[in-house]
C-alpha cells in the first residue's frame, strides 16, 4: 500500500505538502497585563523583536463579564490579562497597530461576541474593511465548564453565542477563525493525551452540530474552525498526539457530517507550550522544558506556537522573559534545519505506534460521549470532569511517590532563591484604567446607551443573530458589562 504523504487525506503527516518550507508557523507570544495602555506598550515591542501574531490575554473580570469599576472586579483588575470594558480600551490596546497587518488571537469565550464587537469597531475606526481582518477567537465555551471555568451563561445559551459568532463572521469576517476549540486547558487541568483529544474533538463535534442546524455548512464554515492544543514534556508523544489530531477531525469531517471542501477537513492548531509543567523553583530550568514542547510541537506540524516565558509559574512574563521565549522559537525556525523536512519522524516505529494508539483511544472516548448523548450532556452529568479529576490524582501521585521525576520540585532540589525581574502589576495604572472607565460612562449619550440595551435584551429574547447588535451597543459605548448583564437577564447565570 502507498505511503500517506504530507498534504494528503487523512493529513496525518500534515495539512500541506511541504509544511514549513513554503510558510513557517506564525510565531505568537501570548500578553496581556495592568491597562490596554501598558499592554499596547509589550505589543509593540514583541512585534519589534519579531513576534508574527498577537495573542491577547484577558483579565478575570473580563473574561466573566464585568466592568473594571464593579465590586465583583476589585483586587483582579490587569492581575491575569488586559482590562477591556469599553470601546477606548480596545483601542487603546491597538494603538499604532494596523489590524490589516497583523494576526490577532484572543483568548475569550463566555463574552467572546463582545470582544469580537470590540476588535470589529476598532478595525472599523482604523478605515480597515472587515475582509482584511485575519486572526482566531477562542470562543469555546463548552471546556470552560469542566477544565477552566469562566462561564457565565448555561449550555444553552452559550452554545448560541458562539454560533452567533461563527454566523456573522461567516457573512462578514471571512478570514477569521470564529472558534479554536481548546485541548490546552483540558490538559491544563490535568488529563492524559488521550483525553485531551477525545474531550476536544467530542466539544468540536458539537459545535459542528449547532451551526449546521442553524443552517450554516460545513463546508464553508469548516474552513474557519481551529484548533488550540498543549504541548506537555513527553516529546515523542506529543509529536504522536498532533499526528493523530489531524488523522481524526479530518475522518470526524468527511464521515460524520460528509464535508468534500478539502480546507474544511483540515485540523489547523495553535500550540502553547504547557503552562503546567514550569516550575516555580530554578525557573531557569523552564527556558529547557519550553524549548523540549515547542521542538515537539513544530515536528508535529502546528500552524502557529506560543513559547510561554520562564518566570511564569511566578508571575506574568517580565519583558526580559519574553524576549527570551520568542527567540526560542526563532531559534527553532531559523537555526535547528527542522522546517527542511515536513513530518520528519513520519515513518519512525516508535512514532507511528504512538500515533496510533493515540488515535484509537480518542475514538473510543468519543464513541462513549456520544453513548452519553454528546459532550453537553457529558459536562451535565459530570463525566468528563470526573475523568479529568481522576487522571490529574494519578499524576499528582507519581509526583509524590516519586515515580515520576520534576528536576527542582521531587529530585535535585536547591534551597537558594533566585527570583529576580518579576512583572509588578502598577496599582496606581490599574485605578487610572477604573478612573477612566466611570467617567466615560459619565461623558457618554447615556440615553443611546439604554435604547440600544433595551433593544438588545428584545433581540436576546428571539432567535435573531445577536452580533449585529452587540456592534450597535458597542459603538455607543455601551460597556462589557452592561451587554452582560442584558444577556444575563435573558439567559440567567449557570
Amino acid at each position: 500500500m502507498r505511503k500517506e504523504k504530507p498534504g494528503e487525506f487523512p493529513y496525518t503527516r500534515g495539512i500541506y505538502e511541504n509544511m514549513y518550507r513554503d510558510r513557517t508557523w506564525t510565531m505568537r507570544q501570548y500578553a496581556g497585563f495592568t491597562t490596554a495602555h501598558e499592554s499596547n506598550k509589550r505589543f509593540l515591542k514583541l512585534l519589534d523583536d519579531g513576534v508574527t501574531g498577537l495573542s491577547v490575554a484577558f483579565d478575570l473580570p473580563t473574561q466573566i463579564g464585568y466592568d473594571s469599576d464593579h465590586l465583583m472586579a476589585e483586587n483582579e483588575v490587569g492581575k491575569v490579562g488586559v482590562p477591556i470594558s469599553i470601546i477606548d480600551n480596545m483601542e487603546d490596546l491597538f494603538n499604532g497597530i494596523p489590524l490589516n497587518q497583523v494576526s490577532t488571537s484572543m483568548t475569550i469565550n463566555a463574552t467572546a461576541p463582545i470582544l469580537m464587537a470590540l476588535y470589529i469597531c476598532t478595525a472599523e475606526k482604523q478605515g480597515i474593511p472587515l475582509k482584511d481582518l485575519n486572526g482566531t477567537i477562542q470562543n469555546d465555551i463548552l471546556k470552560e465548564y469542566s477544565a477552566r471555568g469562566t462561564y457565565i451563561f448555561p449550555p444553552g445559551p452559550s452554545i448560541r453565542l458562539v454560533t452567533d459568532v461563527m454566523e456573522f463572521c461567516d457573512d462578514h469576517v471571512p478570514n477569521w477563525n470564529t472558534i479554536s476549540i481548546s485541548g490546552y486547558h483540558i490538559r491544563e487541568a490535568g488529563s492524559t493525551v488521550e483525553q485531551e483529544l477525545g474531550f476536544t474533538f467530542a466539544n468540536a463535534i458539537s459545535y459542528v452540530e449547532a451551526a449546521i442546524a442553524k443552517g450554516l455548512d460545513p463546508n464553508q464554515f469548516g474552513t474557519r474552525l481551529s484548533f488550540f492544543f498543549n504541548a506537555h514534556n513527553g516529546f515523542l508523544e506529543e509529536i504522536a498526539k498532533f499526528r493523530a489530531a489531524r488523522k481524526i477531525w479530518a475522518e470526524i469531517m468527511k464521515e460524520r457530517f460528509y464535508v468534500f471542501n478539502e480546507k474544511a477537513l483540515y485540523c489547523r492548531f495553535h500550540v502553547q507550550t504547557g503552562g503546567s509543567t514550569l516550575t516555580a523553583t530554578q525557573i531557569e530550568n523552564n527556558v529547557v522544558r519550553t524549548t523540549i514542547q515547542a521542538l515537539s510541537a513544530v515536528l508535529g506540524g502546528a500552524q502557529s506556537l506560543h513559547t510561554n516565558s520562564k518566570d511564569e509559574a511566578l508571575a506574568l512574563p517580565s519583558e526580559n522573559a519574553a524576549k527570551l521565549a520568542l527567540r526560542t522559537q526563532q531559534i527553532i525556525a531559523m537555526e535547528s534545519g527542522i522546517t527542511s523536512h515536513p513530518d520528519p519522524f513520519g515513518g519512525s516505529y516508535v512514532i507511528e505506534e504512538l500515533t496510533k494508539e493515540f488515535y484509537d483511544k480518542a475514538m473510543h472516548i468519543i464513541k462513549e460521549i456520544d453513548a452519553i448523548g454528546g459532550s453537553i450532556e457529558a459536562i451535565h452529568n459530570g463525566y468528563i470532569d470526573n475523568e479529568i479529576t481522576r487522571s490529574a490524582y494519578e499524576y499528582q501521585k507519581e509526583i509524590e511517590n516519586k515515580s515520576k521525576l520534576i528536576v527542582g520540585v521531587n529530585t535535585h532540589q536547591t534551597t537558594e532563591q533566585e527570583y529576580q525581574d518579576l512583572l509588578d502589576i502598577d496599582t496606581k495604572q490599574v485605578k487610572n484604567q477604573i478612573a477612566n472607565l466611570k467617567l466615560a460612562k459619565s461623558s457618554r449619550d447615556n440615553t443611546k446607551v439604554k435604547d440600544s440595551l433595551d433593544c438588545l435584551k428584545k433581540i436576546a429574547q428571539s432567535d435573531e443573530n445577536l452580533m449585529p447588535h452587540i456592534i450597535e451597543c458597542v459603538k455607543f459605548k455601551c460597556t462589557l458589562g452592561e451587554i452582560s448583564d442584558v444577556l444575563r437577564s435573558v439567559f440567567g447565570e449557570y
